[in-house]
């Protein structure tokens, strides 16, 4: 558990931090609204995120795609809408707080519930 935890922990954090840095990007540069850019961040981050958690966290690679794919993509388009459900909260609740941290708790507050649903639905019959 404790190595499971490891791998979901790093891939998670690169998966994080693709969506992070693919936000705020999206709205330095392309001037999208923060909420927008989530969209797309999320899509970015769910290719990094599925990749990595098949590969090391839940060492699935036994298990198709066809079966691993849809679950998980299921576990993360339900995190993502907890995702910008709370973080439309928060940017409307607290407008004067920069958008970046309100995404940083976000995306670790959401992060415990992939987890656990990743390894008992979606991943499940993976080797660790």
């Amino acid at each position: 558990m404790k190595r499971q935890l490891f791998y979901f922990v790093a891939v998670g954090s690169a998966a994080a931090l693709t969506h992070y840095l693919g936000v705020i990007a999206w709205v330095s540069l392309l001037g999208l609204s923060p909420l927008r850019a989530n969209v797309l961040g999320f899509l970015a981050a769910f290719v990094v995120s599925y990749l990595g958690h098949r590969q090391w966290t839940f060492a699935a690679q036994q298990v198709s795609h066809q079966q691993t794919l849809p679950r998980f993509f299921l576990v993360a388009l339900a995190s993502f809408l907890l995702n910008q459900g709370l973080f439309a909260w928060m940017l409307e609740r607290w407008p004067g707080w920069p958008y970046t941290l309100s995404l940083a708790i976000v995306l670790l507050v959401v992060a415990a519930l992939t987890f656990v649903s990743s390894r008992l639905w979606a991943f499940a019959g993976g080797g660790r």
